[in-house]
């Protein structure tokens, strides 16, 4: 199928450069890959819900989700008869997504997929969603231009990104110096500024539309919180994976000290709102 040259802003391709974000992206799709972030990603239905009210979707729209995970937004999507084609590049995240489509008797298709080269062709999809997915790939601009080139003209592109300053950003942040990332590699939380999707979608884009919304996590505790994400989420999983002790007790200390500061529950439970940007761009 055609894989046109993307539409957006380049990021750098010089050779350091592409080796520094080819090495981050095996890192990332081996991290995706360990845990089972399906435990996570069930919990974020709501906001794939929200995405696919504020787009407004059709029953028969074409919809492609990106970077799906276990097919939060494709689940939101087929619910409301569009339809829809799921992709990721990890296949344990698609054959859970595929499970869930089942249970409930929606024909959704599943294609591994990577969100840096997506094998459509131009134009393919009326809607294109990603929720907390996209943001996470190496190279931004390539991403964002393979968004808008399988986009149709007047489409809409729909994203719900986690925010710098937000509870999830927080955590980015704390991650990020246990592990640095490659100097070439640009923080995932940028996807949740308005500064940056302007720079990435702004010249093929007739209306970004942006609404600060706050998906709150619950849990039993933040220790329960703690134990669930060392356990299920793959790149809190792989840091403590990749750690010493003595670093393992440094960052869990670092991580339930960002919690305690954020938590609004006053019952011993965990409840920390964490801000995410939601995104409606329409397509040229």
């Amino acid at each position: 199928m055609a894989n046109a040259t993307s539409t957006s802003v380049k990021q750098s391709s010089t050779p350091s450069a592409t080796s520094d974000l080819t090495a981050l992206k095996i890192r990332q799709q081996a991290a995706w890959s360990s845990g089972n972030y399906a435990v996570v990603g069930a919990t974020l239905q709501i906001v794939g819900e929200q995405l696919c009210e504020t787009l407004n979707l059709r029953p028969g729209s074409k919809v492609l989700d990106v970077a799906a995970g276990n097919g939060m937004a494709s689940l939101a999507a087929a619910r409301r008869w569009a339809d829809v084609t799921s992709t990721d590049y990890v296949p344990a995240l698609l054959q859970n997504g595929r499970a869930r489509a089942e249970a409930e008797g929606h024909s959704i298709e599943f294609i591994e997929a990577d969100a840096e080269a997506l094998p459509f062709d131009n134009g393919d999809f009326d809607t294109v969603l990603s929720t907390f997915g996209v943001m996470f790939t190496p190279n931004q601009d390539r991403a964002a231009g393979e968004l808008l080139r399988v986009c149709k003209p007047k489409g809409q592109i729909g994203l719900a990104n986690w925010t710098p300053d937000g509870f999830i950003g927080q955590i980015f942040k704390t991650l990020a110096r246990y592990l640095p990332p490659p100097p070439n590699a640009k923080s995932p939380a940028l996807w949740g500024t308005r500064a940056r999707l302007a720079e990435m979608f702004g010249s093929a884009a007739s209306d970004i539309r942006t609404e600060s919304r706050y998906f709150n996590f619950r849990y039993r505790s933040p220790k329960h919180f703690l134990e669930v994400f060392e356990t299920y989420y793959g790149p809190i999983n792989r840091a403590f994976a990749t750690l010493d002790t003595q670093r393992q007790t440094e960052l869990r200390n670092d991580l339930h000290a960002l919690i305690v500061r954020m938590n609004r529950g006053n019952d011993g439970t965990m409840l920390v709102p964490s801000e995410y940007l939601e995104v409606v761009i329409t397509k040229s």
